[in-house]
């Protein structure tokens, strides 16, 4: 299909892919409950964005100019691995009030779409596993056109994946409000998972 071969092998590693939490997956959600399915949403624009121009710099042969230029490669990972222990530190000292019912303060989806668009771009390995995802997929045959649609795959199933990841996270938030302190400890352990992240990319960049 699309020249596409192991067509459903293809849309299973791509929904195996969206499975295995990262740092976006921390992103949408630490967005959805701290402002609702609104945030969350503008969080998940954000990651597909940031996906996408991963994956056009993929299609565009920008992951062989980063093999040739490893510096420029380290860099980029230090840099993605310094954001996101900034980001983690950044939410594990959030003041929350822990009273039951107190609102929590509001902060525009642009901003959650703004954190979230970084988030994704402080990996620079994403678009070396696109480089060598696609190809496994392709026939021989395959025009630009396969990859394009290859491309579109990935970003409305991740579309599809994440806004459900919305609604679920939502509704564990709305609950999680009446209880207290619980807010504090899932902002904490946000916080946690981004620093973990950010060390191990930091310790693969050794």
């Amino acid at each position: 299909m699309f020249d596409i071969q192991n067509y459903t092998s293809f849309v299973l590693a791509i929904l195996v892919f969206q499975l295995i939490p990262g740092a976006g997956t921390i992103a949408i959600l630490n967005a959805t409950a701290r402002n609702g399915a609104r945030a969350g949403m503008a969080a998940v624009v954000g990651t597909l964005c940031g996906d996408f121009v991963f994956m056009v710099a993929a299609a565009a042969g920008l992951a062989a100019i980063m093999r040739a230029n490893p510096v420029l490669f380290q860099a980029l990972q230090w840099f993605g691995a310094a954001y996101l222990i900034w980001m983690g530190v950044g939410l594990i000292r959030t003041k929350i009030n822990t009273a039951e019912g107190a609102p929590e303060p509001t902060r525009s989806p642009w901003s959650y779409f703004r954190q979230a668009f970084t988030v994704s771009l402080t990996n620079p390995k994403v678009i070396l596993f696109f480089v060598s995802f696609f190809p496994l997929f392709l026939k021989p045959q395959a025009s630009t056109v396969t990859l394009t649609v290859m491309m579109v795959h990935v970003t409305v199933i991740s579309l599809l994946y994440q806004w459900a990841l919305v609604l679920v996270g939502n509704k564990v938030a709305s609950a999680l409000r009446n209880i207290p302190s619980a807010r504090r400890l899932a902002t904490r352990l946000a916080g946690l998972a981004l620093i973990g992240f950010g060390i191990k990319l930091a310790a693969n960049n050794r």
